[in-house]
């Protein structure tokens, strides 16, 4: 009975084992392949900051409520939903730190963007 139940634990943990290194594999391909329709380097970049952060670029844009990337309306809305969740006004510390990390994962494409532009520009040059 023993010997039974220890091959289908086994065989359990091979199924879920396998199932879980094809969703890997699956994750992986999906990462890749966003960041070559992105385009080059800056989109591996930007892949890399989605999966290091925890958020994506459109996620990050919904919490803030942004429709064009520019540094003045991510600051603008920023420091709205900032204030408007702070604990000393019966705000949410979960949303308000939602809305740091949205803030600095836009931030940091708005990075990418400029160093990618400016790489494009130099190439241009030389």
């Amino acid at each position: 009975m023993a010997k039974y139940l220890a091959q289908i634990v086994v065989m359990g943990a091979q199924v879920v084992g396998r199932a879980f290194a094809r969703a890997l594999r699956q994750e992986f391909a999906a990462s890749r392949a966003a960041a070559e329709a992105r385009g080059g380097r800056a989109g591996k970049e930007s892949a890399a900051a989605s999966s290091l952060s925890g958020i994506s670029i459109q996620e990050a844009q919904q919490i803030l409520n942004i429709s064009k990337m520019t540094p003045e309306e991510i600051q603008k809305n920023y420091d709205h939903l900032f204030k408007v969740n702070d604990k000393s006004v019966g705000g949410s510390f979960y949303l308000q730190s939602k809305v740091v990390r949205a803030k600095e994962r836009l931030d940091q494409e708005i990075l990418i963007q400029t160093k990618a532009q400016q790489s494009k520009e130099q190439s241009k040059e030389t």
